[in-house]
């Protein structure tokens, strides 16, 4: 085979003319918007495209649920309408015609609003509020006693003594496995109702009065050097809130140590601040001290041990999260067990512990409605009487549960803000 000069300089005309062809067509691409052969148009990628097929999802389903209520809320007020009710909140403003046995109230006198019992001659807007008052009574109590009660549960769970372990773990089992609201019940009737007489119900030396009247208990009054005494304490706070900012870290210790000498310091200078009132009891009342209603003590007790069980269990699972390598440096450091769990474990346990607990105390709050089972004046059993009188039910549950919302959210709020400090402090 014979080499032609010929045909090499046909080659290299073809070639020059297919890179001219090319060039020519990757123009007119450019110029009409077109990609090139070899390139491809850009592909969402299935990251992107799962956001997207997922926001619209939950677009649709917000959608539906709007659509929903909305049509519900058509429906309602096609009703009233029809009916020739209308949406008001005057009935606030009338007249209630009822008492309430216990608690307190907003009232307007001659020094501006003041804490009042309720008498039939307020509005039914003090009604709600006096019975707004005693659901956070109740709430505020439970949430303590359920507290220390469900910590002390959950720690004899996790003993080594085999009669408190099981002992826990029996009340835990019976409790949680009980409705509420026969436990409440239980404290009512069998309980509270079968306690002795006022004149037979004085235990440790009259400080404690437990009868079928109610519980009595000692309580604060003031003396000539509360004022003195007061002052003092509110300089001490201002100082322990001023140790307490971050840019004033290296000041704590001795802010804190200052406020402490104030509050001694208000001591002495105005004598005793405060002195018991102890309760007295004769045939038909009791004088001094401070106490509560039977329906009160039973709903306090039967809250207050129904929530302890699953504080109990709560504390266990957080325990038992702990790494057992905590446990052991503490006994290579010489602490007990007792010292180990309440100087090592629990601190670091406590934030497992916080989610969990934060939704307890809101459903112990909610649970305050039971009250009305054993005609304990909460919230809800005063807005039935108000509805009842007014006619207002639509109206009346809709603040009620603004109300137990507005709470809800609340105590969510306070336990997050504290589970945020908590785990940065752990985390420094």
């Amino acid at each position: 085979m014979t080499y032609s000069p010929d045909r090499r300089r046909q080659s290299d005309d073809s070639g020059e003319h297919a890179v001219r062809h090319l060039n020519l067509s990757g123009h007119q691409d450019a110029q009409f918007g077109s990609f090139p052969p070899s390139a491809r148009p850009p592909r969402l990628s299935r990251r992107r495209l799962a956001r997207l097929r997922a926001a619209l999802v939950q677009t649709l389903i917000f959608g539906a649920i709007v659509a929903v209520f909305g049509a519900l809320l058509g429906l309602v007020w096609e009703g009233l309408r029809r009916h020739g009710i209308g949406f008001s909140l005057d009935f606030l403003r009338q007249q209630a015609g009822f008492d309430i046995s216990e608690g307190f109230t907003f009232a307007h006198g001659a020094n501006g609003f003041t804490l009042s019992s309720f008498n039939a001659q307020m509005t039914n807007a003090q009604a709600l509020v006096t019975g707004l008052y005693n659901t956070l009574v109740v709430a505020v109590i439970s949430i303590v006693l359920s507290t220390v009660l469900g910590v002390l549960i959950g720690v004899t769970r996790m003993s080594k003594n085999w009669v408190a372990k099981n002992w826990a773990w029996g009340f835990i089992e019976l409790v949680r496995n009980t409705p509420l609201l026969i436990q409440i019940l239980f404290w009512y009737f069998a309980v509270v109702l079968q306690l002795p007489s006022l004149s037979q119900g004085s235990l440790l030396h009259g400080a404690l009065i437990a009868s079928r009247q109610g519980v009595f208990v000692p309580w604060l009054v003031a003396t000539p050097g509360t004022t003195t005494f007061m002052v003092f304490a509110a300089a001490a706070l201002l100082l322990a809130a001023a140790g307490c900012v971050p840019g004033a870290r290296k000041l704590r210790r001795g802010a804190f140590a200052v406020s402490a000498l104030l509050l001694v310091a208000g001591c002495f200078v105005g004598g005793r601040p405060f002195s018991l009132d102890y309760p007295q009891a004769s045939l038909f009342s009791v004088s001094g001290g401070i106490g509560c209603s039977p329906e009160m003590a039973s709903l306090i007790a039967a809250l207050s041990v129904n929530t302890a069980a699953y504080i109990a269990e709560i504390v266990r699972g957080a325990v038992e999260a702990i790494d057992k390598g905590q446990w052991e440096a503490a006994s290579a450091l010489g602490l007990g067990g007792r010292e180990s769990l309440w100087v090592i474990v629990l601190p670091q346990a406590l934030r497992v512990m916080l989610p969990s607990l934060g939704n307890q105390y809101i459903s112990l709050t909610k649970s305050t409605s039971f009250a009305i089972a054993i005609g304990f004046p909460d919230l809800f059993n005063v807005y039935g009487t108000v509805a009842n009188q007014s006619g207002r039910s639509l109206e009346g549950i809709l603040i009620v549960m603004a109300v137990y919302l507005a709470i809800s959210v609340s105590i969510s709020a306070l336990m997050n803000l504290y589970n945020r400090r908590v785990v940065k402090k752990g985390a420094r």
